[in-house]
């Protein structure tokens, strides 16, 4: 429990670490019908004639899709459909609503959890299961940078300046009301 640094001093619950990432394997199955939604739509409309010539501006497509996704949802409300059922809010240091930098920094050094491991693959032209191994490894050493921060929150959200949240239970409405 930490205390909030405005003037009120509202106690603030940091979002654990196993809800972060049990929200996280919710944010990929979404992410898996938003990718496979935009990689059609992409080629609908390239007509996807020569695929191997403009799989670079695929995997471009796909990454401002994604960064749409993300930031409106968090300069928005805070909070993703996975965020929500698992009521996590993305708040700034100073549990203030995000600016949309917070939101675009945030999202491209999230993309650390992958781009260490990529790199690493395409350098050495590692194939097939040992590159899934290598990413895997890549993740569980960027999941590592929580004992890097006193509050247990990853090196994205200490560079971007948020944190996530956790929001209290709000109380049920009986039936009889």
């Amino acid at each position: 429990m930490l205390t909030s640094p405005t003037p009120s001093a509202t106690p603030i619950n940091l979002a654990s670490l196993k809800h972060r990432l049990l929200c996280m394997v919710y944010e990929a199955v979404l992410l898996f019908g938003i990718y496979f939604s935009a990689c059609f739509l992409f080629d609908v409309l390239t007509q996807n004639f020569n695929a191997a010539s403009i799989r670079n501006w695929r995997q471009l497509f796909l990454f401002v899709v994604v960064g749409i996704y993300f930031t409106y949802f968090w300069g928005r409300t805070g909070q993703t459909l996975p965020m929500q059922t698992w009521r996590i809010k993305l708040v700034s240091a100073n549990q203030q609503a995000i600016t949309f930098k917070q939101a675009c920094l945030r999202y491209c050094c999230a993309w650390m959890w992958f781009l260490p491991s990529l790199a690493f693959i395409y350098l050495f032209g590692i194939q097939h299961w040992p590159s899934i191994i290598i990413i895997f490894v890549g993740m569980i050493a960027w999941a590592c940078t929580v004992k890097l921060d006193k509050n247990g929150q990853f090196l994205h959200d200490k560079i971007a300046g948020t944190q996530l949240i956790s929001l209290p239970k709000e109380a049920r409405i009986s039936d009889t009301e």
